[in-house]
C-alpha cells in the first residue's frame, strides 16, 4: 500500500485569516479581563462593589460573597459579549458553523451560569478556608482543587458535555468492536462508544477518549464519521488512546498540581504584602481582594503558557508515535491529519512564534512529516 501524497501544502489565504482573526479574538478577550481586574483594583472599584455586597445581605457573609462574585460575572460577560459575538460570526463568515443565533445565545446563558456556579463554589471554598486557616489556607485549597481536578474530569463526559451536546450510542457495529479492541490492546477499558452531534453547531471534525473509570468512552463527531472511512478513524482513535498508554492523563493532573500549587502560594504571597503592608484590603477575607488573586492567577498562566504548550505537544507527538506502531498502515493517520486540517481550517506550517506562543499541537506538516520518517525506517515497503 503506497502512501498518499503529503508534501506540503501552502496554508490558504482563508487558513491564515481565520487563524489570525482567532488569535487576535482571544489576546483581546485577554486584554479585557486584564484591563478588567487592573481597573477594579487601581480605581478602588472593588471595594465599592464588596460594599454593594455586604448592604444586600447584611450578617450573611456566604450570600455576600456570592452576590460580589455575581456582579463580577455579569460585569466581565458584558465587557466581553462583543468578542463572543464576532467569533460566532466568523465561523460562519468562513463557513465552519452550522448554528443559529438562538442557540448560540442560549449556549452562551448555559455557559455564563455554570463558570458562575464554578467560580461562586471555588471563590466559597477558598474564602472558608482563609477564615479557617489564615496561615495555611493556600495549601489546602490546593488539595481541594486536586480533588475537583478529578471529579470534574470524572462527570465531564455524563453532565457537562450534554448540556451543550447531543449524544447517541455509536450504531456502526463493526466500527464499535473494532475501536473497543482497540481500546482493550491499549490495556483500558471503553464504557461506550457514542455519535457526538457536531454537525447541529459546527462542520468541524473532532473525536476524543473522554472520562475516567465509569464513565470512560469515546465520542465520535458525526462530522468525522460522514467524511473519514474507519481506518482514518481508527487511526484517530489510536492517537487518542496513545495519551492512555503514556499516562498523559495522570502526568497532566501532575503538571496541573505544580502549577496550581505555585500559583496559590504567589496568591498568598501577594495577598500577605498587600493586606498587610501596603493596607488596601481590610483583612484577606475582604473578599474585595478577589480580581488581585485571579490577576495573580492569571498572570502567572501567561507566563507558564509557552512550556506548558510545549509539553503538551510533547505529548502529543509521543500519542502520534503510538499510533503509528499500533495500526496496519500509517496512510490512513496522514490523509486523516490533512482530511482534518482542512475540515477545521487548521494552520499546517505556522510560524516558530506562532507555534510556541499558541499551539498545544505541533503543525500537522511536522506530524506527517515526523510520521513519513518512521514509516521509512520501520515500515519501508509502505514507503515505496
Amino acid at each position: 500500500m503506497s502512501l498518499p501524497d503529503s508534501s506540503p501544502q501552502p496554508d490558504s489565504a482563508g487558513a491564515h485569516e481565520y487563524n489570525r482573526v482567532k488569535r487576535f479574538l482571544e489576546m483581546s478577550d485577554l486584554a479585557v479581563n486584564l484591563g478588567l481586574l487592573i481597573l477594579l483594583l487601581t480605581t478602588g472599584w472593588t471595594s465599592k462593589l464588596a460594599s454593594l455586597s455586604v448592604n444586600a445581605a447584611e450578617n450573611h457573609y456566604w450570600l455576600q460573597l456570592f452576590i460580589y462574585v455575581l456582579m463580577l460575572s455579569v460585569i466581565s460577560k458584558l465587557l466581553g459579549i462583543g468578542l463572543d459575538f464576532y467569533s460566532f460570526r466568523l465561523e460562519h463568515r468562513f463557513h465552519l458553523s452550522n448554528q443559529r443565533f438562538g442557540s448560540w445565545l442560549w449556549d452562551e446563558l448555559k455557559g455564563w451560569l455554570l463558570g458562575l456556579v464554578i467560580a461562586a463554589g471555588l471563590a466559597e471554598i477558598v474564602y472558608s478556608l482563609m477564615r479557617f486557616s489564615p496561615e495555611h489556607w493556600w495549601i489546602i485549597a490546593w488539595i481541594v482543587c486536586l480533588g475537583l481536578f478529578v471529579l470534574m474530569a470524572q462527570i465531564a463526559p455524563v453532565v457537562l458535555l450534554p448540556l451543550f451536546y447531543k449524544f447517541a450510542p455509536l450504531q456502526n457495529e463493526d466500527l464499535k468492536l473494532r475501536l473497543l479492541r482497540l481500546g482493550e490492546r491499549a490495556g483500558t477499558r471503553i464504557r461506550g462508544v457514542y455519535e457526538w452531534k457536531l454537525s447541529e453547531k459546527s462542520k468541524k471534525a473532532n473525536a476524543a477518549l473522554t472520562g475516567l473509570g465509569n464513565t470512560r468512552r469515546i465520542i465520535l463527531a458525526d462530522t468525522l464519521l460522514q467524511n473519514y472511512d474507519n481506518d482514518e478513524i481508527e487511526a484517530v482513535l489510536a492517537h487518542e488512546l496513545g495519551h492512555h498508554v503514556h499516562g498523559h492523563i495522570f502526568k497532566s493532573i501532575l503538571v496541573e498540581a505544580a502549577v496550581t500549587l505555585a500559583g496559590f502560594w504567589a496568591a498568598h504571597r501577594v495577598l500577605d504584602f498587600v493586606v498587610h503592608q501596603r493596607h488596601m484590603f481590610q483583612g484577606i477575607t475582604d473578599f474585595a481582594d478577589l480580581p488581585l488573586l485571579v490577576l495573580v492567577s492569571t498572570i502567572l498562566s501567561m507566563l507558564l503558557m509557552p512550556a506548558l504548550n510545549a509539553y503538551s505537544r510533547f505529548n502529543e507527538r509521543q500519542a502520534d508515535l503510538y499510533c503509528w506502531k499500533s495500526v496496519p498502515s500509517i496512510a490512513p493517520y496522514i490523509s486523516a491529519m490533512q482530511k482534518l486540517n482542512q475540515q477545521n481550517l487548521s494552520e499546517s506550517q505556522p510560524s516558530r512564534l506562532i507555534e510556541v506562543l499558541f499551539h498545544s499541537h505541533p503543525p500537522v506538516s511536522k506530524r506527517i512529516a515526523a510520521a513519513q520518517l518512521w514509516a521509512t525506517k520501520n515500515q519501508p515497503k509502505l514507503a515505496s
